[in-house]
Parts: structure tokens; C-alpha cells; sequence
């Protein structure tokens, strides 16, 4: 992947995804729970959960919860309830990543940021309010759920371009996928793939934040 191309006074706003950028995630977690419910081991699931077309259809909100958890029952072949199904969905927020909160305090005071994420209600649901400190620098956070869209689809990212109000050349997007930064790239945005925060810090210096 080719690096980005970042300097001083390169940007006019920065672009965040949230799982693995923001927020960590540990889809483990939800494994380890579903089995409890359902009284198997997590391995015995495990290799039956794709991300198949109804995993995109709730992410774009276009089926409901209980729709996708049918789904999931059938394919996971596992009875457990709908509750069940969300505790374990929303056991894969596993804190913040390390060392990001003050790299997004420090980048605050000099540009406004936003986000945007792959991601349902019920995960929008429980990340606004378990993790409102470090989610409170973003001016706004664009979800696929709500704007029918998802990343890497050019619509998606031309979508929250429009939304933010400045040139695409002038967003600093940040990801964990490479195919999302492609396809940020692709429009025009400057992408700058994250393994760490690490990644984030050295893009910031690179832009004199």
C-alpha cells in the first residue's frame, strides 16, 4: 500500500474509524458468550460466523435485530435468545485502544475529527454511552446504519465528504483495513492505514499536530 502523503497544514479535518482505530474489539468475547448460552465451546461456533449478506444488510440497517439474530440462530445452529444473541454482540468492546485518547485530545485543539464506522444500532447503542469520554472529541460520528451506506463503497465515502464540507483531498482518513483505505484513496481522500496507535501518533507529527 503506498504511503500516504502528509505535511504540515495538509488537512482541514480527520476522518476516524472506530473499531481497532478508536475502540478495541475483541469478537472472541461474543464467541465465549454464545457458547455459555448455548452449552457448546466457542470453537464449536466459530468456524460456522461469516460476515454473509444479512451481517451487511443489519449493518446498513436495512433488516432489524431480531432478523439478523434468526439468521445467526440458524446458521450458528444454536437455540439461544434474542438477549442472549445482544450480550454476547455487545461483549466485543473491549476498551479503548491504547494510548489513542490523548493522540485525539492533542488533535482536537488543532482540527475538528470525525468518525465514521461499519456498525449497527445495538453496537451504536452501547458505545455512545460506555465509552462518551473519548467518543465526545468527534464533531460528528457517521455510522453505516443510519446513513445506508458502508465502507468500502465509493458512495459511503462521498457521502461523508459532503456531510463534513470540505475537499476530499483535505480529510485524513484513518483505518485498520486496508481495502477501506483503498477505497478512501480512491476517492480522494489521504488514508493512513493503522496497525496501532502508534500510526495515528506518527500521522499526526507528520501533519505538525
Amino acid at each position: 500500500m503506498t504511503a500516504p502523503s502528509l505535511s504540515p497544514g495538509a488537512a482541514d479535518a480527520l476522518l476516524f474509524d472506530l473499531g481497532r482505530v478508536v475502540l478495541d474489539i475483541d469478537f472472541s468475547k461474543a464467541l465465549a458468550c454464545w457458547a455459555a448460552h448455548a452449552g457448546c465451546t466457542p470453537a464449536d461456533i466459530a468456524a460456522r460466523f461469516v460476515r454473509e449478506e444479512s451481517y451487511r444488510q443489519h449493518e446498513i440497517g436495512k433488516i432489524d435485530d431480531a432478523a439478523y439474530f434468526q439468521d445467526l440462530r440458524a446458521s450458528l445452529g444454536i437455540g439461544i435468545t434474542d438477549a442472549q444473541f445482544l450480550e454476547g454482540w455487545n461483549a466485543i468492546f473491549a476498551g479503548e485502544m491504547p494510548g489513542i485518547a490523548p493522540l485525539l485530545a492533542r488533535a482536537n485543539r488543532r482540527l475538528p475529527l470525525y468518525a465514521f464506522s461499519n456498525t449497527n444500532r445495538p453496537h451504536v447503542e452501547h458505545f455512545s454511552k460506555a465509552y462518551a469520554d473519548v467518543l465526545s472529541h468527534f464533531r460528528e460520528i457517521f455510522v453505516s446504519s443510519t446513513i445506508g451506506l458502508r465502507k468500502p463503497d465509493a458512495a459511503a465515502y462521498d457521502h461523508v465528504v459532503k456531510a463534513i464540507g470540505v475537499p476530499a483531498s483535505r480529510i485524513v482518513f484513518f483505518d485498520d483495513l486496508a481495502d477501506n483505505i483503498e477505497g478512501a484513496r480512491a476517492r480522494g481522500l489521504i488514508g493512513v492505514h493503522v496497525t496501532s496507535s502508534s500510526d495515528v501518533a506518527t500521522a499526526l507529527t507528520a501533519l505538525g499536530i
